[in-house]
């Protein structure tokens, strides 16, 4: 697999970039290059190794969910910047 300059034009066209021919040629280049290291892969011996997902296993560091008592009313209105009737006042975001 390669990448030509007219890969390299129709993703410039889609990110809306506008590139030079040196630009151009450059980046062919490079991708080019990155594809090259990345075809090692394939001379890998993968046999007798399991697909996975992640390198490492992944573990759930959350804590359980518990159920509490929420905090009281009064306390929680201190905490804002205006109350009305025992609720939080904000400014009316429609009109």
């Amino acid at each position: 697999m390669s990448v030509t300059i007219k890969d390299v034009e129709h993703v410039a066209g889609l990110a809306r970039l506008a590139l030079s021919e040196e630009e151009k040629e450059r980046f062919t280049e490079q991708l080019n290059a990155i594809l090259k290291y990345a075809e090692q892969l394939n001379e890998l011996d993968t046999d007798g190794v399991e697909p996975t997902s992640h390198a490492m296993p992944l573990v759930n560091v959350l804590r359980e969910d518990e159920r509490r008592d929420s905090l009281p009313i009064e306390k929680v209105l201190l905490n804002a910047p205006d109350e009305e009737d025992g609720q939080i006042k904000v400014p009316a975001v429609l009109e």
